[in-house]
């Protein structure tokens, strides 16, 4: 019988733990290596191999897991990926898929379906296949031709400072720069000062870019809670 080699990247230890002792009972299972971040696997897969890594998306980062996906599979194309995560809203699923992922398992199904996905997905017939994963790899072959893609974006959202995020919340809000001040109690030259700093790690010209952007890309509930 052919042994599937997995490795787990899982933020929550209790978790990993568990489901690389369930993964390892299986007769046809066996996990070559467990990360807790994004940053770690990408390193653990650069030197050992597998056939599948689980990958969760929230790590250290909101986005870690799609981060390290993308690296990983830069460095090897042919890598199987299996995100297993928390998040099902269809913008999270577009940029994970967009990384070349052959699936996408939200926790919380029974253990008998994840056994059946890495199976499906390690034998090369994913389980999310047909129209739907279609439809995904045409979206994201669209986004992906320009730098505004999504990745793109919350990878540059992720780098924000807790400033900035309250300053794109604000431009959310339509505020111009003169209220913003009188809001963050400074002088306008100080805001515009902040702006021209983020402006530059979007590559955008103006604020209404990005303001743009956020809404296009549906990603505004990125900056509801700063």
């Amino acid at each position: 019988m052919e042994t599937i080699k997995l490795m787990i990247a899982e933020d929550f230890q209790l978790l990993r733990e568990d489901l690389s002792e369930f993964l390892n009972a299986q007769p046809d299972m066996t996990v070559v290596g467990m990360a807790g971040s994004g940053a770690e696997i990408y390193e653990l897969a650069l030197k050992t191999d597998c056939d599948i890594i689980l990958m969760d998306i929230e790590m250290e980062t909101l986005n870690a897991g799609i981060i390290a996906a993308e690296k990983i599979r830069q460095e090897k194309a042919e890598q199987k990926i299996i995100f297993l995560t928390a998040h099902e809203t269809e913008t999270m699923i577009f940029t994970a898929m967009g990384t070349g992922a052959v699936d996408y398992v939200v926790k919380g199904r029974n253990e008998a379906d994840i056994l059946e996905h890495i199976r499906r997905a390690y034998r090369g017939t994913p389980i999310m296949e047909g129209k739907i994963h279609a439809t995904f790899l045409k979206e994201y072959s669209r986004l992906r031709r320009s730098e505004r893609s999504l990745l793109f974006f919350i990878n540059n959202v992720s780098q924000l400072t807790s400033t900035e995020r309250e300053l794109v919340k604000l431009l959310l809000q339509d505020k111009t720069i003169k209220e913003i001040a009188s809001i963050r109690c400074v002088e306008p030259v100080t805001i515009k000062t902040q702006v021209k700093s983020m402006l530059r790690k979007f590559g955008c010209s103006r604020t209404k870019e990005i303001v743009k952007i956020i809404r296009d890309l549906n990603i505004e509930h990125l900056f509801s809670s700063h």
